[in-house]
């Protein structure tokens, strides 16, 4: 079972398991699966169905875990047309984790009219660091499979709703480029985009 640490207070992130060499499995210690719970706000993403949105948020809540131990969450993904217009759109969905990585591997499965989709997902990198204003800034990397709908892709989240500092961000961004696993970090380098961020968010 991977074990689980404090939150790391510097930056670095490693390759998702299917670009991951054997030699580098085990320096990676996965967030608790309480350490999601709570909204993020998706900063930087190279997923092209962002780019016409913004103010995108995740939000988890926790569920109980299956009997084998395997983590459980439930998950309400919110956004906004990019130019505004329209009210707050939102998909939901449910994820369960692996017991032997914790909190670093999931699997997600839509509700609703979505029941019948599914995705593989993984967190790339976490952390929490200080702010200039004092308070902790809490940031998160997340690398999604390919899937009938969507294509790989990469995520950068905030616990702060206007995102991450700069320096986090750009500190993140030389991380992404310098993983292992050189299509991805091609990936980053080429499509990795700003998601717009316009305050107050909506509400459903």
């Amino acid at each position: 079972m991977a074990a689980t640490a404090a939150p790391p207070t510097t930056i670095s992130v490693r390759a998702p398991t299917p670009y991951l060499s054997t030699s580098s499995s085990d320096a990676f210690a996965p967030p608790p699966p309480e350490w999601l719970i709570r909204t993020w706000s998706v900063t930087h993403s190279t997923l092209p169905m962002w780019r016409s949105a913004r103010n995108v948020r995740i939000s988890y809540k926790a569920v109980a875990p299956k009997p084998d131990g395997s983590p459980r969450n439930e998950d309400l993904v919110e956004y906004e047309n990019a130019d505004g217009k329209g009210g707050v759109k939102a998909i939901s969905g449910g994820n369960t984790g692996s017991v032997q990585t914790g909190g670093g591997v999931w699997d997600w499965r839509g509700k609703s009219w979505l029941f019948f989709v599914t995705s593989h997902w993984e967190i790339l990198g976490w952390g929490e660091r200080p702010a200039k204003d004092g308070s902790v800034e809490r940031w998160v990397v997340t690398w999604f499979a390919k899937t009938i709908f969507s294509a790989e892709g990469i995520d950068i989240y905030s616990d702060r709703k206007e995102g991450c500092s700069a320096e986090t961000v750009d500190e993140v961004l030389k991380a992404l480029k310098a993983m292992e696993g050189k299509p991805l970090a091609e990936l980053v380098e080429k499509d990795m985009r700003e998601v717009k961020i316009e305050l107050p968010w909506k509400e459903r």
